[in-house]
């Protein structure tokens, strides 16, 4: 040392390279260790938060899916009573008169009611005889709407094209044969039949005489009135739940020629 206590030169440069040194080891030690990886715990972490957005996105997807789904059916079921509602306008537009089948050999010809048989209702089942697609020269078709009790459906059947008398005798006995089954029984040969809706009930009125009247009813049935097409048809059909529409529905029918007072 000096005489004023100071360390010489030469140490105090000893020190400032030995703390550069430390410094320059340090960083060098450093870059050698490398980047600090994740922990186990926070892996668990970041698989759990995956696995719950996973769930919620499946559930968001199924919820959309059915949504689409329910939404479809409302759809199918709304458009499908419409075209059967328009189906049953059309037959009653095409409706047609047409004489009852030759009585059989040795039996006495039909008479009353039963002689003209182009629409009949017994309280469960609508037959009717329609021209084919509005023209006569095409054939005729018997059609027949009717609910089976057990399952409520509300269906139509329709006969293939006919072109005599005979072919529409058989044709209107099976449309009766085919409504009255409590199930519904095979198609025949060239007839097709289709379901439109479910309902608890179902009942028609006629309009003859400036009125309506039930067709089964006595005063109906008496005198003349039941040799008379009905100038309007009254649908009283009542829809079952759990389907797009329920409910009582009520559809007028007038016939396209009737000039008389509206129903």
């Amino acid at each position: 040392m000096s005489a004023a206590g100071n360390p010489p030169s030469n140490a105090i440069v000893t020190i400032a390279d030995g703390a550069r040194l430390a410094s320059a080891g340090c960083r060098f030690g450093s870059t050698l260790r490398g980047p600090r990886g994740f922990t186990l715990i926070e892996l668990l972490v970041a698989l759990s938060l995956v696995a719950v957005i996973a769930v919620l996105s499946w559930r968001g997807i199924d919820a959309m899916a059915r949504a689409q789904q329910s939404t479809q059916q409302h759809t199918d079921e709304v458009l499908a009573l419409q075209a059967g509602l328009a189906q049953w306008r059309a037959d009653l537009d095409a409706l047609m008169s047409w004489p009852a089948a030759p009585a059989a050999p040795g039996q006495p010809p039909a008479s009353g009611p039963a002689s003209q048989r182009s629409l009949a209702w017994d309280g469960r089942t609508l037959r009717l005889t329609r021209s084919d697609a509005g023209d006569a020269a095409a054939g005729l078709r018997v059609v027949a709407w009717t609910r089976r009790p057990a399952s409520g459906q509300w269906q139509r059947w329709q006969s293939p094209p006919l072109a005599s008398q005979a072919a529409w005798a058989a044709a209107w006995d099976a449309a009766a044969h085919w409504g009255q089954s409590d199930t519904e029984p095979p198609a025949a040969a060239g007839a097709s039949a289709v379901t439109l809706a479910r309902a608890l009930d179902w009942q028609l009125h006629y309009y003859r005489h400036n009125a309506w009247t039930h067709p089964l009813s006595s005063s109906a049935e008496s005198g003349s009135a039941t040799q008379l097409l009905p100038d309007g048809v009254r649908l009283f059909l009542t829809l079952a739940p759990g389907q797009a529409l329920a409910g009582p529905l009520v559809l007028d029918w007038v016939r396209p020629d009737f000039s008389g007072a509206q129903p």
